[in-house]
């Protein structure tokens, strides 16, 4: 899957977890970068995300995301195989 494609898919994520249209992800985006981005809000996006691209991270794979950029790589990974 493209990483363009991720991304675009991300941003809905993001938007509809956080209730923002107007927050646009990049590989950069972290949790100090969105206002209401707290842990509970974590978990939430993580379920978000998964249910979006039809996976589940293992617990490694949360604890080690330190922003979007990692995330998408995971997905981009999940996905080519």
């Amino acid at each position: 899957m493209e990483k363009k494609i991720i991304y675009e898919r991300l941003n809905n994520v993001f938007r509809d977890v956080f209730d923002d249209e107007g927050i646009i992800v990049n590989e950069n985006t972290t949790a100090n970068d969105i206002e209401d981005w707290d842990s509970l809000e974590h978990i939430n996006l993580i379920v978000a995300t998964e249910q979006e691209f039809g996976m589940k991270f293992n617990m490694g794979e949360v604890t080690k995301m330190k922003n979007v950029g990692e995330m998408a790589d995971i997905i981009s990974l999940r996905a080519s195989k």
